[in-house]
């Protein structure tokens, strides 16, 4: 049995600058070298590999077998879940659905301000839920282009826009990853994120409306966009609170979108507001009817119904009685920490991951909407073309995450950080704010930092479930001034070479909500204590017992009545 050295010079300065070999070499291949994200991935991982057997003597069986558990991870279920929520939002676009919920969404104002608010701010924090990894920012900037919008304004409001919903990206994946490499139950990590996010989910309606038209065109269209805010940040509360990490983004954009069309159904500004020597609108918005809307919305519906059927605790466990778990011979108890053997169990939850659900809802879908089996087959070989090197790298992360834990290098680095100490709580959102600034992505930032964050946190008598989730909250200020994401922005309104004025746009944003959830993250540590859950061991959630009640029952005759309307409503459009 090996035992795990936290400090293997005898100086904790020295063994945490060898500790973070791996990661300035992350970001020096990133941020100056521009490699591609599955390269730059690789490079750290090997280089963390040489770390744990040459600095910390980690044996090389050990070393290979903690790097394999991590790329295991890094594919299933984290990979799973990527590939199928893409490949969901693919079959959309493929089978043209996706132009009418598109249609459905430009032509409810002409309002710039409004547009921005419904494309920019609903639209796109429902395509960050849906799939994520830049489909947001390149659609929705793309679509308030072709209304008239300037191009810089389009790709930097947003970006801005684009900030609170990226904690609950692709379908929870970024919490998802927190809970993974932190061990924490990501259903608490979702919990206190929805103490935390929601205050900036509300203020960004207002920020985005104020960088367009100022105090005085925020305060014609102030109805409108308090409802927006107040129905986004209240349902992400509440869903994030009572649900999990999967559908806060969904759910509270369908909720924001509704009620402000709602709002405009009723109430129109005095006067319509556009930027002065605006382009000319290049987007033909077609009208539809309200059964081709549904039609077109069914996937996205199907999906919200089984990630919610997933979650509920009875379905849970009968799911997971399906689950194949795998002991890593050779790693499980081989690894001695604080006194006590390291379980490296690896779990298959085939059926209860929240992928398969993803992925059956597509498949529900394209039965409804008649899509042929070819297509079906020929979008998830795209799908899975596009993204192999996306998941590539999301398994060369989860590798390097998972070697770092098992060798120490993480547990090193999390104690030198305890020099901040009393301040690192506002200092916590900063570094997940770091991570996606260098990685272009909240579920990296988390694979890189998480368990980093939950040690210090324990070092300094913090509650780590606060620190943890400070690393998603703080990570996503970051996502509107990566260079990833700044790249995709400038080619969707095609000011590819403009890269730089667009970051000059958005940086000073970015620092600003940043350090607003410092703050936040620093009165709940020491001064709203009772706002941060009680932490739980993702280990001890896993043991779900089944429930007395039938709700499940209910809850499963509900989504069967439900796809049964979307089954009628399509047959009648044919």
């Amino acid at each position: 049995m090996w035992v795990q050295e936290t400090n293997p010079f005898g100086n904790l300065g020295l063994s945490a600058l060898v500790a973070a070999i791996p990661i300035l070499i992350l970001f020096y291949a990133l941020a100056i070298k521009r490699m591609k994200g599955h390269i730059a991935g690789l490079i750290t991982l090997i280089s963390a590999i040489a770390v744990a057997i040459i600095a910390y003597g980690m044996p090389v069986k050990l070393a290979m077998l903690s790097t394999l558990y991590g790329i295991l991870t890094g594919l299933f279920p984290i990979g799973w879940i990527v590939l199928c929520a893409v490949f969901l939002y693919n079959l959309t676009v493929k089978t043209g659905h996706f132009e009418v919920i598109k249609d459905s969404i430009a032509s409810i104002t002409e309002d710039r301000r409004l547009q921005a608010l419904l494309i920019g701010y609903c639209f796109g924090a429902f395509l960050e839920g849906a799939a994520g990894f830049g489909a947001p920012v390149a659609i929705t900037a793309g679509m308030l282009v072709g209304l008239g919008f300037q191009p810089l304004y389009a790709a930097g409001l947003c970006l801005i826009a684009n900030t609170a919903p990226v904690a609950f990206g692709g379908i929870g994946i970024p919490i998802i990853t927190a809970g993974k490499v932190s061990g924490l139950d990501p259903a608490v990590i979702s919990q206190m994120i929805a103490n935390q996010l929601p205050l900036l989910s509300f203020i960004v309606p207002f920020w985005l409306v104020f960088i367009m038209s100022g105090w005085q065109g925020m305060k014609e269209v102030f109805l409108p966009v308090f409802v927006t805010a107040a129905t986004f940040s209240v349902t992400m509360a509440v869903v994030a609170a009572t649900m999990g990490p999967e559908l806060p983004n969904i759910i509270s954009a369908l909720v924001s979108i509704i009620a402000l069309i709602a709002v405009l159904k009723v109430w129109k500004p005095k006067k319509v507001w556009r930027f002065p020597n605006e382009p000319a609108a290049t987007m033909e918005v077609k009208k539809h009817s309200a059964g081709k809307i549904i039609q077109a919305w069914t996937p996205f519906i199907i999906l919200t119904v089984l990630i919610g059927d997933w979650g509920i605790s009875g379905i849970k466990y009968i799911l997971n009685q399906f689950t194949i778990k795998i002991p890593i011979a050779g790693l499980h108890n081989a690894i001695l920490v604080n006194n006590k053997p390291m379980e490296v169990i690896y779990k298959f939850d085939w059926l209860a991951a929240a992928g398969t659900a993803i992925l059956i809802a597509a498949l529900i879908s394209a039965v409804i909407l008649r899509i042929r089996v070819g297509t079906v087959v020929s979008v998830f070989g795209e799908t899975l073309s596009n993204l192999k090197w996306a998941l590539l790298n999301i398994a060369f992360v989860l590798g390097f995450a998972y070697i770092a834990n098992f060798a120490g290098i993480t547990p090193t680095l999390g104690k030198a950080l305890t020099v901040t100490g009393s301040f690192f709580p506002f200092v916590s959102p900063f570094l997940g704010w770091l991570g996606v600034f260098v990685t272009g992505s909240d579920t990296s930032a988390n694979a890189l930092f998480g368990n980093m964050q939950k040690i210090t946190a324990q070092q300094i008598n913090v509650n780590p479930v606060l620190t943890v989730t400070a690393n998603t909250s703080g990570g996503v200020a970051a996502k509107m001034i990566s260079p990833q994401s700044i790249a995709v922005a400038c080619a969707s309104v095609k000011l590819v070479g403009q890269e730089s004025d667009l970051f000059r746009f958005t940086v000073k944003h970015s620092i600003l909500f940043t350090a607003i959830m410092g703050v936040i993250v620093y009165l709940q540590a020491y001064y709203l204590r009772w706002m941060v859950p009680k932490m739980v061991e993702a280990s001890t959630a896993a043991q779900t017992v089944a429930p007395s009640n039938g709700f499940s029952i209910v809850a499963l005759i509900i989504s069967v009545l439900i796809m049964v309307f979307l089954g009628v409503v399509a047959a009648r459009q044919r």
